[in-house]
């Protein structure tokens, strides 16, 4: 075997022939680490043992085996994770520093010891006082099941799982660890990865699989830290959004071999660390009285995973004193906010030319669904006339170039959410719905252009301070 040095870049895994500043890949600076390569003897094949009378199975005749899940009592944990923690499989979660993360793993932690099973919580970036402090702070009694340990070398740790035999393994973080056999630092492509296949050996251990969650760092690109090969090596990747003092967070995941990576979980932070949201609408909803009527703001219902979710579009329409009018939107593309704001001036006569528009959604939920532009189109109308939208009215469709309102994806179960919350009415695109749906208690009125539906609203009336305008009258 000839053994030779090569150097590796830590963000896009490039090797080079020799050290340099930058890496001609990527050209990110100061990512190359040095690393031993062992090369087979020339020859072709010769240094390959083939094995014979391997024991294959045809795909047909192999049994499949349902994975036993540890379900904790955090109901938007579980419905990220499709219904709990496998018990033989390898979880990574990512956040920026402070987003609570770790919170999050030690009152999980705690609610698994509580079920009778083992926890090891494993930590290379702090020690046991410090875990101690914080877990003293988000829990109420500590279990005597969970155990916890302070080092970065994963031989001692491998130790520890001899000796406690845990069924849940925390790894906090994966970058921190290494293994004595490699003489590369902690966070190297080289240490994470053969910590990373260390424990992915345990968890699949057939006589004894065990569950293991590692926490992965972060880059400034909000990008889990290290090589691509990490996320293809582990079951599932999860991320939890929300910066730190922020008291809303968002858990969902990027990848999850068990169950849809389209769901979302939401939790509140706060003194006892993270609490699960149960019923999203009613948190991302003002709540207001029937007649407490205010200008600006128009309801929605987007789909996170499986669940609808009722939420809430403010807009602010301002005179501008500036040759360009200002247009601010947390929740959508600034592209997108343009193309609204045309369509409303071509298609439903509203001159916005000289006004600001700021756009915003409460909670800070991203707008990723077409069906929720006719909703934001009607805060805009109605912050622009100053006259508000019933309490009690809900806006699901998307909207052309030609102003035509179109059609949306499991229209019939978003209204079921509506009706389950007591909304009296819903505008919707023309033949949206089969002819043969019907709700009891909601009014469901099909339109077919955005001018039908701001007259069916606000009417020809004016209510607000402004003169009558152009869009004011009804489209012919």
């Amino acid at each position: 075997m000839k053994k030779k040095t090569t150097y590796k870049c830590t963000s896009c895994g490039q090797e080079h022939p020799k050290w340099q500043g930058s890496c001609s890949s990527c050209r990110e600076w100061n990512t190359l680490e040095e690393e031993d390569v062992i090369n087979a003897p020339s020859g072709g094949q010769k240094g390959v043992t083939k094995k014979k009378n391997v024991v294959i199975n045809r795909l047909t005749d192999t049994v499949s085996q349902n994975s036993d899940r540890i379900v904790t009592k955090y109901n938007e944990f579980n419905r990220v994770m499709g219904g709990g923690i496998v018990k033989d499989s390898v979880t990574i979660i990512t956040a920026v520093p402070g987003a609570g993360k770790s919170t999050l793993l030690l009152q999980i932690s705690d609610d698994v010891a509580r079920q009778g099973l083992k926890v090891l919580y494993a930590s290379g970036e702090e020690s046991d006082s410090q875990i101690k402090r914080r877990a003293e702070r988000v829990l109420q009694n500590i279990h005597k099941n969970v155990w916890v340990y302070s080092d970065n070398s994963l031989n001692n740790v491998l130790g520890c799982i001899d000796q406690v035999d845990p069924d849940l393994i925390i790894i906090d973080s994966i970058q921190t660890f290494l293994l004595e056999e490699y003489p590369q630092r902690p966070g190297s492509p080289t240490q994470t990865m053969e910590c990373a296949n260390t424990l992915l050996k345990i968890a699949k251990d057939a006589q004894r699989p065990r569950a293991i969650i590692m926490v992965g760092q972060m880059t400034k690109d909000n990008e889990l830290a290290g090589l691509r090969a990490l996320e293809h090596l582990v079951d599932a990747v999860l991320v939890l959004e929300g910066e730190e003092g922020e008291e809303l967070k968002q858990l969902f995941s990027t990848k999850n071999r068990y169950a849809s990576t389209g769901e979302l979980g939401f939790f509140t932070m706060g003194e006892q660390g993270l609490t699960p949201i149960d019923n999203p609408s009613e948190f991302f909803m003002t709540q207001r009285d029937e007649n407490d009527v205010v200008s600006g703001s128009a309801l929605t219902v987007v789909k996170e995973g499986t669940r609808p979710i009722i939420l809430e579009i403010e807009s602010l329409v301002s005179t501008t004193f500036m040759p360009y009018p200002s247009r601010i939107a947390e929740c959508l593309k600034k592209d997108h906010v343009n193309t609204l704001i045309s369509i409303m001036e071509q298609r439903a006569n509203m001159p916005l030319h000289d006004k600001n528009v700021v756009v915003k959604t409460t909670g800070g939920i991203r707008l990723k669904e077409q069906s929720s532009n006719l909703a934001a189109i009607m805060s805009i109308v109605s912050s622009c006339k100053n006259q508000g939208i019933p309490n009690d009215t809900v806006f699901i469709a998307d909207i052309g170039l030609t102003g035509e309102l179109k059609k949306v994806p499991t229209l019939e179960l978003r209204i079921r959410e509506l009706e389950r919350m007591g909304f009296k009415r819903v505008y919707v695109a023309l033949n949206g719905l089969k002819s043969t749906t019907s709700f009891s208690t909601i009014k469901v009125v099909p339109c077919k252009t955005l001018s039908q539906v701001i007259h069916s609203v606000f009417g020809s009336s004016n209510q607000g301070k402004e003169q009558r305008a152009p869009w004011d009258e009804e489209d012919n």
